[in-house]
This record gives structure tokens, sequence and C-alpha cells, in this order.
């Protein structure tokens, strides 16, 4: 039984008191204070050992416990934490594995108790999950080099105040980061000599995945873009996401994330100190930090190169009979019915096809692409075409 709704130190010492007064006999008093005859005893030979100090309440924690963690494993764990300010238990509990250590290794339960006692877990505000509203036609990653992800983390400025935009690619099978670049700017050129790089090294994939910003698209016709018209030529095809939608490319943003953990928070002194920092995360990231995602494997373990090599020479596109091509002007224009037709400066160079629907209007074609329309009583460039999805869906055959 317990003690009565009233301080419980006060009733105990009024309890021995009153069994030292010899009033009473020890079982009535024990059934006024509502107690157990047992309960009784063991305060009564706590009074007499130890006086008042005896009436406080004892913890009840268990001098010896046999399964506690050893203070060895207890240190391994707080040194690889040390190390990986921002790995959880299961990194850490796949790393204390390979180093070979003996005997059984804690579980990752056991791990985060250890970081959680020592102080080295911060708390996290929990978010509420909201149900995705929109479903792109996304192709379905299967192996690597199918789908990359690209983008550009945030923009920052180095210690020395100039702007650092990071070029970022990453293989979504895999979650192999393949390169990270510290640019000045998002411009074109930039980004060119970046991808060049890539694919020389790496390959070619079969799709790239991207936002709707520059470099990667543009409001032109289309939505190309320079770049995008580029690896249309090279046999790339193009996943754009939905405006507003970055949880569609939700594999390469969530590497942003840790990226900017790690590696930009604070920035460095200047660009030279921040691609080193970067290149140094890169090799953390892919040969070092096991992913959940992959079964806690890291990511160089999954990326092989492609077996597609970069191409000396651009890939000519090839349109069905009752198409008639026109290759784009520098200034952006074809020459169609006797008139200059401007159809967009990122397509200069670039083959197009044009194919009559009726007597007064024409739809223009880059590879698969439906541009817009070209009307003969317009002597301007395209206007949108009814038949323009409102998302571009690769691999459509024109």
């Amino acid at each position: 039984m317990a003690w009565k709704m009233v301080l419980p130190m006060e009733e105990r010492i009024r309890f021995v008191l009153a069994v030292e007064q010899r009033e009473y006999s020890i079982a009535e008093l024990c059934r006024q204070y509502g107690i157990s005859r047992k309960t009784g005893y063991k305060w009564i030979a706590r009074y007499r050992a130890d006086g008042l100090e005896g009436m406080r309440e004892r913890s009840r924690r268990p001098w010896h416990c046999p399964h506690k963690t050893s203070q060895k494993w207890v240190a391994r764990i707080i040194q690889q934490r040390l190390q990986h300010p921002r790995w959880g238990p299961k990194k850490i509990r796949i790393i204390l594995q390979e180093q070979g250590w003996p005997g059984p290794i804690p579980v990752a339960s056991t791990i985060g108790n250890v970081l959680d006692r020592a102080g080295l877990v911060k708390p996290r505000k929990r978010r509420r999950r909201r149900k995705r509203s929109f479903q792109g036609p996304f192709s379905q990653v299967q192996r690597p080099n199918n789908v990359w992800g690209v983008d550009y983390k945030g923009w920052f400025r180095t210690g020395d105040g100039q702007r650092c935009d990071p070029l970022t690619v990453s293989d979504l099978y895999s979650r192999y980061v393949l390169g990270i670049k510290a640019l000045p700017n998002q411009g074109y050129a930039a980004a060119r000599d970046v991808f060049e790089q890539l694919f020389r090294h790496y390959g070619l994939p079969e799709i790239i995945r991207s936002d709707n910003g520059s470099p990667f698209a543009s409001t032109s016709a289309g939505g190309l873009s320079r770049l995008s018209v580029w690896w249309i030529l090279l046999g790339i095809k193009l996943e754009l996401i939905a405006p507003g939608h970055p949880e569609q490319n939700g594999i390469h943003e969530r590497m942003h994330l840790t990226l900017k953990q790690e590696a930009c928070c604070p920035a460095s002194a200047n660009h030279r100190a921040q691609q080193r920092r970067f290149n140094k995360w890169r090799k953390e990231f892919n040969e070092q930090r096991p992913h959940e995602a992959l079964q806690m494997k890291k990511p160089a373990q999954m990326y092989h190169r492609s077996d597609r090599a970069y191409p000396k020479s651009l890939i000519e596109l090839s349109y069905p009979p009752g198409y008639q091509v026109r290759r784009v002007r520098t200034n952006g224009e074809i020459k169609w019915c006797g008139r200059k037709r401007f159809i967009g400066e990122a397509l200069k160079g670039a083959p197009v096809a044009v194919k009559r629907i009726d007597e007064n209007r024409s739809q223009v074609y880059f590879g698969s692409i439906l541009l817009g329309d070209l009307h003969d009583a317009d002597s301007r460039g395209l206007r949108p075409s009814v038949d323009v999805p409102q998302t571009y869906q690769p691999g459509q055959n024109v």
C-alpha cells in the first residue's frame, strides 16, 4: 500500500516517532498510516540505522548492470561522432563494424543513447508530412547513369565578399556526387565547361533532371536554353520538374541539405578554399559515408562510369518524311515561305523541322519537342501551339 497524499518524508518521521513512543502496536500504527507491515518495518529499520536521514527516498537504480555498455565502446562511439558531427547511430555502427573491433558491436539504439547522454544529440523539431499534390511524368531510376540530377545549391558569399554559386551534379540511382563546382555565376559558359569535364570523365547519362531555372531552361520556345539544346544534340533526354516543386528532384535536394550543413556553414575565405572544401566533402560523401537509402552502402560501391562515351561530334536529328528541315541562324531565325521567322536564339545552329498543318499554319519541332506554330498571315515568330504539352515527356517520337 502507499502513503497518504501528504509529504511522504513527514509521514515517515511521524510514523517512526509514534513507534518509539510505544503507545500503539506496530500493526495498529501501520493501519493508521495506511501502509503494509512490511513497509512499516522497513522504515523502522532505516530510522534505527541512519536516523532521520534514513527517511529519505533512495535511488532504485541497480548497483551493477551486466548489460551496461563498456567505457571502451562509449569512447569509440564518441570519437566517431566528434569526427563526423552529423552522422547518426546507424552510420557510426557501420564504421565501427568496418574497423573490426572484437566483441559484439552495440546496436544503433544503444549508440543513440550513448550520444544522448554525452550531450551530442540536438533535438529536432518534428515536421508534419504533407501530401504531395503533383507527380510528374518522370522516369523510374533503374541503374547508374540512368538519370542525373543537376542544380545550383543556393548561392552565398565567401569570406572575401565574392558570390559563390555551387553547381552540383549527382547520379540519382547510386547517390554518387559526380561534381561540385564553386562558380562565380550561373552563366552558360561556366556551366558548359563543368559538364564537358564530367562527360569526358564519367560518360553521358541517359536523362538529366533539372528545374526550370537558368541555364538549364528558359522562357523561350519549348523552354529550351543553349545548355539544354546542347544536351539534346548529345543524345540526352530532358526532364524538367514543375515550377515551385523542388521535392520532384528530392534526392538531389536532400544532398544539398547535407552539403550546406557540412561544407558551406560558415563559408570559406575565398573560391579556391571553398572548392578544396567541396572536394574533401565530396570524397567523404561518396567513399566513406554509409547511405541509408542504399542499405548502408556507400555511393562509390553502387556507381560505375557510363557506357556512353562523350562523342567527338553532335548527333544529327532525323525527322520523318513530310517535315522540312531548316537550320536556325545565328540570330535565331529561319527562312520559311520566303520570309525570316524568329524561332529562338537558344537554337542557333540547330536543325528544326517544320510540318504543314493546314493552308495557313505550320508547326515547328526540335527533335520531339513541339516549339510552336508559324502562321502565314503573321510576319512575326512562333506563336504558342494549342498542341504544346504542359510538361515535356522524353522518349516521344515526332
